[in-house]
């Protein structure tokens, strides 16, 4: 892993995948990415389109389409194929239908010989990245979901828009399922170097106005999908960002989607949680202290997903077919 030519695999070249190749383009720090889909024709279609705009892009990465043989040497695997989120369906009713094509992409990423990390964006992202696991045996800190990382953009974007101040200086975390059950814990939410409530306390803005911002949130893609049938530009730039922090060891904090080994309780897991990302993948989960409240829509929120994988999702990987 992470020799001196760094090369990306990407399977699935929908709107999300595609989107995070444009914004690999314009940040630069790739050198190869390589594009797998079912549909071959459009896969080299997409690459021929995007290499035509490397001249003006900063950065001289090959684009070619290419086949499973590839990702034998890749650092990393960007799995977004699969199943799209249709209007007023969830992303748990996917989770049937996309962990068959899941796990038969995962067999063959790793009959190439892979050995690097895989990122997970096919949704229901923390199902799909617990599918990831099981059928590929690589160690949990190397598959890593998009977890709860674009629902925090999503969040930052409107506390900056609410309070007026730069999103760099707001922190604060989705937690939980990337989907209906994911919550803010506000109690570990911070406006620069001031405590959350305490900076609205100071400008005179009610705490209720919270739960208003978390709504947008949690409805946002919703809302999207109502208007353009998909999202993929926010998830897009969100993935370029995971990636970056993987190949440059940086060491950064972002609410990934990562396996649960009992720091918030439950284990065996996949779901959103604050991580430590670097060459390794995740190297630590930061363990927020969550009140009984925060504690308990997180306890939800993981039932809510052990359900699944009890009803469906185990099903589908003990099938030897």
């Amino acid at each position: 892993m992470f020799d001196e030519k760094r090369k990306v695999v990407l399977i699935g070249t929908g709107f999300v995948g595609m989107s995070m190749a444009y914004s690999i383009m314009n940040t630069g720090g790739i050198d190869e990415l390589v594009l797998i889909d079912v549909n071959e024709e459009k896969a080299q279609g997409e690459a021929m389109d995007i290499s035509d705009g490397l001249p003006y892009a900063k950065t001289h990465m090959k684009v070619i389409a290419g086949n499973y043989h590839e990702c034998r040497d890749a650092d990393i695997v960007v799995i977004t194929a699969g199943a799209a989120q249709k209007p007023g369906q969830t992303r748990l009713e996917l989770a049937g239908i996309n962990a068959k094509i899941i796990k038969n992409i995962t067999k063959q990423v790793m009959s190439s010989g892979f050995n690097g990390i895989i990122v997970v964006a096919s949704n229901p992202v923390d199902l799909m990245s617990y599918v990831v696991k099981k059928v590929s045996g690589l160690p949990a800190n190397r598959v890593i979901g998009s977890g709860t990382i674009l629902d925090t953009a999503r969040l930052r974007h409107k506390m900056c828009e609410y309070l007026n101040i730069t999103s760099s200086n707001i922190h604060a975390y989705v937690l939980g399922e990337h989907g209906d059950s994911s919550f803010v814990s506000w109690d570990n939410a911070y406006v620069g170097c001031l405590k959350l409530y305490d900076y609205l306390d100071r400008k005179g803005i009610e705490h209720t106005e919270l739960e208003h911002i978390h709504q947008e949130v949690r409805d946002a893609a919703y809302k999207i999908i109502e208007r353009k049938k998909a999202t993929y530009y926010g998830i897009g730039l969100s993935l370029n960002r995971l990636l970056q922090a993987i190949l440059n060891d940086e060491n950064a904090i972002l609410t990934v989607s990562a396996h649960q080994d009992g720091q918030y309780t439950d284990e065996d897991i996949y779901i959103g949680v604050p991580a430590v990302v670097n060459r390794s993948g995740v190297k630590e989960i930061i363990k927020l202290d969550l009140n009984k409240n925060d504690q308990e829509k997180f306890n939800h929120s993981c039932k809510t997903l052990k359900q699944t994988i009890k009803e469906t999702i185990d099903q589908i990987i003990e099938d030897k077919a």
